[in-house]
This record gives C-alpha cells, structure tokens and sequence, in this order.
C-alpha cells in the first residue's frame, strides 16, 4: 500500500504555469507576509556577514513555489551579502544556491520564466549558480554543513502527511463536515493535527540541524496563531469555508459525504509557544526573533480597496491556486468549478473580516 506521506508528496503542490488560475498569477498574500519578513531577513543577513565568511556562500530557499515569489527571499539576501562585501571594500563571494520544494513544483516555470530577472543582477551576473532540489524538507536534503543561509517561507504551516488517525482504513477518526481543525471537532481530530506537527516540525530543525554550518543562520514564515485556542477563527475560518463549500456538493447530489469525511488537509497553524518549544527540545539552534505579522482579510487586493464580492472572487483565486490539485486528486476533476463557486458565494455573503496570521522566525544554528 502507497503510504499517505509519500501520496501527500506527490500532490502537494501549489497549480503550477502561468495562467489565469495559476499560484504565479495568485499568490499577492504571501508575497506580502514575505515583505513584511523583509526586516528580520535582513538583521540575520547583517548578523550572518558580522561572522567569517567564506568565499563561497551556500543558500538554500525550501518550499520555493513556483511564481514571482520564489527568488524574493534569495535576491535579498544576496543583495545584501554583496552591499556588505562592497562596503568593506572586499571582493564579492561565490553563491550557490539551492530552490527546494516537492517533486510536483513547476520547476520549469522557475528556471525558464523567473530566473532569467534574477540572473540581471550585479551580484549575480557571474557568481552565482543555482540549482532545483526536489523533495520533502522533512527529510535531509543536502550533505553535512553544506549551508551557510536557510529560508523558508510560508510553508511549514503544511504537513508531511494528515495525522493518520484520521486516515486510518479500518478505524478513522470522523472529523465530521469539517477537513480542518474547527469548533465543533472532536478533542483527538485537534490532538492529532498537533502532535503531527511537533513531529514533522522537530524533523525539519533536525534535519537543518545536520546541513547548517554552526553559526549559520536560518530564517522562516509560517502561517501560525497568535492565541492558544487550535479552533480560533483567525486559523479556522477559512478551512470552515472550504469545508462548507464542499458539504453544499454533497447536499446537491454532486459528491457522496463518504468522500467529504474522508478528506482532511494536511495543514496546522501552530501557536507561537509550540514554535518555541520545538525549537528549544530540538535543541541545535538558538531562537534570535520571533515577529508576528498579521495582513488584513482583504489582503488578496494587493493592497487595493474592494466591495466584499470582489474580494471573495479574488480570495477564491488565491485559495484554488493552493487547492485545487489536493481537491482534484480527491474528489475528481468534475467538482472544480462547482466548488470554487460555491466557496466564493459564502465568503461574499459572510461579513466576518478576521486577519491572516504568519509568524517570522530567526534561528542561528548553535556552535
């Protein structure tokens, strides 16, 4: 039998290409949680060149996506690493840099659409070499000591598989009319979804923890909470959106609820503490910052002002670029636009507008 994280890694993957539907064309959200991380990006970066540097630096962006946000984070720190070199009146360094994400990333669009900009720049003209990495940052991805510089950003709110409890064949824990942490989700659903991230966020740190030079530095964006209660809506609410769009195609005979009840994301937004406290068992890295930054609910507009209908078709594009291709492999291809229309006619009749919370994280791996 296929296991469920080695499915979750076949389909987990932002809609790749450049159309109208893709993540490239939808992803102004996460491009404004990577700006608003800019500042605590740039102090590690600062404290990172205060150190000896070598000639080359090693960087590595893990859950890259595909998209006009994949080298944001990478620019920046090479920037600011050649402004650093050219104030002190040295020689630029080498970088090699890594872009990881799973096996079903549009690699293609990132290196033939997105890089060639990248390329242009001063520092990067001739001294900069960048490779695809394909795989689960669960797991060890690159040789011992082998970084300089980590980022990761807006994706370790994403799961290695669904806690699986609820994916048990013979005995599943029902998560009912929900596919995410709710209020009306029984105490184990909850238990689950946080005990698998403590495990697959210990990992991740520990895997690092292997690959990071000692007093290298890493940095991160999660989507995650600002209180202790798991069932908040500032964490829920749009998962209860999507659950209920679903549940009006099983009342209108389009799916049977057999497939709602068996279909959970493998997603959780962590509270602040569980962050800390992972950090701190795991045990090889020294927790510098940790920043909250919260984008109001419209923030699909890319800044601009719109009539709630508006915003809910704009969010609606936002959320099936995420989606679709976990929607798609679980309930089939026919239900796409049906669901998607269903979701934005309840968002545009809702009124609640509740802030998306992302937290910043700056580590440097301990000597």
């Amino acid at each position: 039998m296929e296991k469920e994280s080695t499915k979750i890694h076949q389909i987990l993957s932002m809609k790749g290409g450049l159309g109208d539907e893709s993540y490239a064309k939808n992803s102004k959200p996460q491009r404004a949680i990577l700006s608003s991380s800019v500042p605590v990006l740039a102090q590690a970066v600062l404290d990172f060149c205060d150190t000896k540097l070598p000639h080359c630096i090693t960087i590595a962006d893990l859950g890259c996506s595909s998209g006009p946000n994949t080298l944001f984070a990478v620019t920046r720190i090479t920037g600011l690493i050649y402004e650093r070199f050219s104030q002190l009146g040295q020689a630029p360094p080498e970088f090699s840099i890594f872009l990881n994400d799973l096996p079903g990333n549009d690699f293609n669009a990132v290196f033939q659409t997105f890089l060639p900009a990248f390329k242009e720049k001063k520092w990067a003209e001739n001294g900069s070499y960048i490779s695809g990495v394909p795989g689960s940052f669960y797991g060890r991805l690159f040789p011992s000591n082998s970084l300089h510089f980590v980022h990761s950003g807006t994706s370790l709110h994403w799961l290695s598989q669904v806690p699986p409890e609820l994916n048990d064949k013979s005995n599943p824990l029902i998560n009912k009319g929900k596919i995410y942490i709710s209020k009306t989700s029984p105490a184990a659903a909850i238990a689950a979804y946080q005990i698998q991230f403590q495990k697959d966020f210990f990992s991740f740190l520990m895997a690092r923890s292997k690959e990071v030079v000692p007093g290298g530095r890493m940095v991160f964006t999660l989507n995650a909470r600002r209180i202790a209660d798991p069932t908040a809506e500032e964490s829920c609410l749009t998962w209860d959106y999507l659950g209920q769009a679903l549940q009006d195609l099983v009342l209108k005979g389009l799916m049977e609820e057999e497939k709602l009840d068996t279909y959970n994301v493998p997603y959780y937004e962590p509270y602040v503490e569980e962050i800390k406290t992972e950090i701190a068992k795991e045990g090889s890295f020294t927790l510098n910052c940790l920043e909250i930054i919260a984008l109001p609910w419209d923030a699909c507009n890319g800044g601009m002002k719109s009539d709630r209908a508006t915003t809910a078709k704009n969010w609606v594009r936002v959320l099936r670029a995420i989606n679709e291709p976990m929607v798609r492999s679980h309930f089939g291809a026919e239900v796409l636009d049906p669901f998607f229309q269903s979701l934005t006619e309840i968002i545009a009749a809702d009124t609640k507008e509740v802030e998306h919370v992302s937290a910043v994280v700056y580590v440097t791996r301990k000597d």
